[in-house]
């Protein structure tokens, strides 16, 4: 049986993400395309699926480490921000995205919240299992002899 653990996460968020955007997972907030991720980002994301990477990124972390919880992942997503001829400095992401984010899996049913902080419900992880089935399969094909 193929899990989440089994397969390149790169390509299992990216993967996860498509699904989630053709599942119906909910629409991003209006302002997610016009901030940046965090004080350590120069630019907005230039991605137009970035709500959706960023959604299976978390259910990926969850997945792999609950409970989490909004501060545990703004330091996750966090970096070095950028001083000018100062020296640089790790700066923690922004937290309402991933908040937003959170509430989106939990409405979708993949996320649960609890008293110590969000766990993967068993859908989530039969999601992310599902998923990571589905690119494991593709590469045993690919990897398969012809003959």
């Amino acid at each position: 049986m193929v899990n989440a653990f089994d397969v390149n996460p790169h390509q299992l968020i990216r993967a996860a993400a498509n699904k989630l955007e053709s599942t119906g997972l909910p629409a991003a907030p209006s302002w997610v395309g016009s901030v940046k991720s965090g004080p350590h980002a120069e630019r907005i994301p230039q991605d137009e699926k970035f709500w959706y990477m960023r959604c299976a990124s978390i259910l990926y972390q969850a997945y792999g480490s609950s409970p989490i919880g909004v501060s545990s992942m703004r330091t996750h997503y966090g970096g070095r921000q950028n001083n000018g001829v100062g020296r640089e400095h790790f700066r923690r992401s922004g937290g309402n995205m991933i908040r937003k984010g959170m509430q989106a899996l939990e409405k979708a049913g993949l996320l649960t919240k609890k008293k110590v902080g969000r766990y993967i419900s068993p859908k989530g992880q039969a999601f992310m299992d599902g998923v990571a089935k589905e690119i494991g399969g593709a590469k045993k094909k690919a990897d398969a002899p012809s003959q």
